[in-house]
C-alpha cells in the first residue's frame, strides 16, 4: 500500500525538522525549504564541513600528475629541490597557466606553443589555481590548505569557504595580470584568502579565541609576505588574494554572526560548477592540442 507524501521534512539549510509546507524555517528564516530546488544533494550540505577539502586537494594533485604526463620528456629531475619534478612550461600553458602571456594571446617565447586561446584565456584565472610548478610547491601549498582550510570551512561553513577560496584565486591572479606578471600558477592566491578570511574572522570576532586566531594567522600572513620577496614569488597574486579574502569574509559574515543560508550555498555552487567545466576545457584543449600535434 502507497503511503501518503510525509507533511514534514528537515529544512535542507539547518537540518532541523519542520512542517513541508512551511512559507519560511522557523529556525533559520530560509525561504520556501520544501521546494524541490532547496531539496537537494547540494543544498542538504556535507555531514562533514571539512569533505570539500580533500575534493580540492584530489583536483590539486591531479593537475600536477597530469602535467607532468603530458610531457613526461620534459619534466625537471635536477637536483634543487626547488625545481624538483617540475613540469614543463609546454604542459603548465597547455593546462592553463595565466598571466599576461596567456590573457594577452601571445606566443610563449620559450616554447612556440600557442597561449590558451578560443575564448579561454580568462578562464586561466581559475585553471592556473590548479598548478603547480615543482613537486615541493604543491606539497607546500596542499599542507597549508589543509590546515587553513579546515579552520576556515569549520568557522565559516564549508559553502563560503569554497567561494573565498575560488574568488579569492581568481582576483589575487587577476591583480597580479593587471601588475605586469607573465606567467603565473599556483594555488597559493587562493590559500591566501582564506588567510584573509581568517585573519578577518579573528580580528573582528575578538574574545580570547578570536585573538587567539589573529595572532597565529596573522603570523602565517606575515611569513607569506616575507617568502613573497623571495625570486619567482608572485606578492602580487598573494596580496590580491589575501585582500579578497578579507573582503569576502566580511561580505559573507561567518557561522557565529550568519549561518550558511541557500545563497551562500548558491554562489559556492557556481564557483564549484564554473570550475570543473574549466578545468574539463583546459585538460581537453591540452589533449587535443598533444594529440593532432
Amino acid at each position: 500500500m502507497n503511503r501518503p507524501p510525509s507533511k514534514s521534512l528537515l529544512c535542507p539549510n539547518c537540518r532541523r525538522l519542520i512542517s513541508r509546507d512551511e512559507p519560511f524555517c522557523p529556525f533559520c528564516g530560509i525561504a520556501r525549504p520544501g521546494s524541490p530546488l532547496k531539496s537537494n544533494w547540494w543544498t542538504r550540505g556535507f555531514n562533514d564541513p571539512e569533505k570539500i577539502i580533500p575534493i580540492i586537494m584530489a583536483a590539486n594533485v591531479g593537475l600536477y600528475v597530469l602535467s607532468l604526463l603530458i610531457y613526461p620528456q620534459e619534466t625537471n629531475f635536477s637536483i634543487n629541490p626547488m625545481a624538483f619534478l617540475s613540469p614543463s612550461s609546454n604542459s603548465l600553458s597547455l593546462l592553463g597557466a595565466t598571466g599576461r602571456i596567456p590573457i594577452d594571446r601571445l606566443l610563449l617565447s620559450v616554447t612556440g606553443i600557442p597561449a590558451v586561446d578560443y575564448g579561454l584565456r580568462w578562464l586561466t584565472l581559475i585553471s592556473a589555481n590548479y598548478l603547480h610548478g615543482s613537486l615541493l610547491h604543491i606539497i607546500f601549498n596542499m599542507l597549508v590548505l589543509r590546515q587553513i582550510g579546515s579552520l576556515t570551512a569549520r568557522e565559516f561553513g564549508p559553502y563560503r569557504m569554497l567561494a573565498i577560496y575560488t574568488l579569492s584565486g581568481v582576483f589575487g591572479f587577476g591583480v597580479s595580470y593587471l601588475a605586469g606578471i607573465s606567467l603565473t600558477i599556483g594555488a597559493s592566491a587562493a590559500v591566501c584568502g582564506l588567510i584573509g578570511a581568517m585573519v578577518y574572522f579573528g580580528r573582528h570576532r575578538g574574545g580570547a579565541y578570536g585573538n587567539f586566531i589573529y595572532r597565529q594567522i596573522g603570523g602565517w600572513a606575515i611569513g607569506l609576505l616575507i617568502i613573497g620577496f623571495l625570486p619567482g614569488i608572485n606578492n602580487w597574486g598573494h596580496g590580491g588574494g589575501f585582500a579578497a579574502g578579507w573582503g569576502l569574509a566580511m561580505l559573507l559574515g561567518y557561522q557565529e554572526k550568519v549561518r550558511e543560508k541557500f545563497l551562500h550555498k548558491a554562489l559556492a555552487g557556481a564557483c564549484a560548477l564554473v570550475t570543473v567545466l574549466t578545468l574539463a576545457l583546459m585538460i581537453l584543449y591540452a589533449l587535443y592540442y598533444v594529440l593532432v600535434s
